[in-house]
C-alpha cells in the first residue's frame, strides 16, 4: 500500500502532475502580471496549455548536421531532472515526496542540469545564433553558480541539516534566525532571475540579438518540453526559495498547502517585478556584478552564519 502511495504522490500530488498545472498556472500569472504593468491585456488563463499543444502538434524538424539521439534526448532530460528536484521540495506539509539529509545539494545539481542541456541544444545544433546563445548559458552559469550555491546553502549551516525538509522545520521552530538570511535571500531572488535567464539577465536568449538563442533551431513537441521544463524550472526555484526563506508553517498539512501557494504567488510577481523594470545588461556586467558584487557578499553572509553557529554551538 505504502508503495503504491508512494508512487501516486510522484505521478499526480504533489508530483508530476501538479508540477505541470502549477506550471503553466506560473507562466500564466508571470505573463498577466507583466502585461497589467505595461498597460496590455495580457493572455487568457488557458493561454499557456493552447501553446503546449499547439507546439505538440507542430512538425518537429531536425537540422541536418545535428547530432539526433542528443538532439532528442536533450529535452526529456531537462525536464527529467528538474521534475525529480521538485520531488524534495516540501509542498504539502513539512515533508516532501523524497528526502534524506542531503538533498539541498542533490537539487542544487539536478537545477545545473537544464543549463548543460540548453548549453548543449545549441552547440548541437550547428546554428550560428545558437552556437552564441549556447555560450552565452553557459558563461551566465559560471558567473551566478558560485554565489548561488553559497546563499543556497546558508540556511543550512544554521539548521545544521542538509535536508530541506529539516531546513524547513528547524526554522518554523526558530524564526528569529530567519532575519540573519535576509541578505541571502535578496541575493537569492536576484540571481534566480540569472538561472531561469530572466530579464535583466536574459542575454543567453536575447530575440533582438541572436532570435533566441539556444533553441533557436527547435520545434514541434521537443520545444514544447523544453518550455514545459522552464516553467516547471520557475517553480522549482520558488518553491526552493520559500522552504528555505519563507518558512512559516503551522504543522497542519492544508493549511500549510495554502501557504505554500502564497508564498510562491509572491515571489513570482516579485521576479515579475524584476523582469518588467529591468533592462537587459552585457555579460561582461553580469560577470561583474556576479563576480565582484554578489559573491563578496555572500562570503560576508556565510561568515556572519558561520560566527552566529558558533555563539548558538556555545
Amino acid at each position: 500500500m505504502e508503495t503504491v502511495l508512494s508512487i501516486i504522490k510522484i505521478l499526480f500530488f504533489p508530483g508530476l502532475l501538479f508540477l505541470l498545472v502549477a506550471a503553466m498556472l506560473a507562466e500564466y500569472i508571470d505573463r498577466k502580471a507583466c502585461a497589467h504593468m505595461q498597460n496590455r491585456i495580457g493572455p487568457p488563463w488557458y493561454q499557456p496549455l493552447a501553446d503546449v499543444l499547439k507546439l505538440l502538434g507542430k512538425k518537429t524538424i531536425i537540422p541536418k548536421n545535428a547530432g539526433k539521439a542528443l538532439f532528442r534526448a536533450l529535452p526529456s532530460v531537462s525536464f527529467a531532472a528538474v521534475a525529480t528536484a521538485f520531488l524534495s521540495i516540501p509542498v504539502w506539509g513539512s515533508h516532501a515526496v523524497v528526502e534524506f539529509e542531503g538533498d539541498i545539494v542533490v537539487i542544487l545539481y539536478l537545477l545545473t542540469i537544464p543549463t548543460v542541456c540548453l548549453f548543449l541544444a545549441g552547440w548541437d545544433s550547428h546554428d550560428v545564433y545558437a552556437s552564441m546563445g549556447s555560450f552565452r548559458t553557459l558563461t551566465q552559469m559560471f558567473a551566478y553558480e558560485v554565489p548561488l550555491f553559497m546563499v543556497l546553502l546558508t540556511p543550512a549551516l544554521i539548521a545544521g541539516t542538509w535536508s530541506v525538509s529539516g531546513i524547513l522545520l528547524y526554522y518554523s521552530e526558530n524564526p528569529l534566525y530567519t532575519l540573519i538570511n535576509i541578505p541571502a535571500f535578496i541575493i537569492a531572488l536576484i540571481i534566480s532571475q540569472g538561472k531561469l535567464e530572466r530579464p535583466p539577465f536574459d542575454a543567453p536568449e536575447a530575440e533582438t540579438e541572436i532570435v533566441g538563442g539556444a533553441l533557436v533551431e527547435y520545434s514541434g513537441r521537443y520545444l514544447a518540453i523544453f518550455r514545459m521544463a522552464a516553467d516547471s524550472e520557475l517553480i522549482v526555484v520558488v518553491s526552493l526559495l520559500a522552504a528555505l526563506f519563507l518558512p512559516f508553517i503551522t504543522g497542519i498539512a492544508w493549511i500549510d498547502f495554502i501557504l505554500y501557494i502564497v508564498k510562491i504567488l509572491a515571489l513570482i510577481l516579485i521576479l515579475a517585478v524584476v523582469k518588467v523594470s529591468m533592462a537587459r545588461i552585457r555579460m561582461d556586467q553580469m560577470l561583474h556584478f556576479c563576480w565582484w558584487v554578489l559573491t563578496p557578499i555572500a562570503a560576508v553572509e556565510i561568515i556572519v552564519i558561520l560566527i552566529v553557529n558558533g555563539g548558538i554551538a556555545l
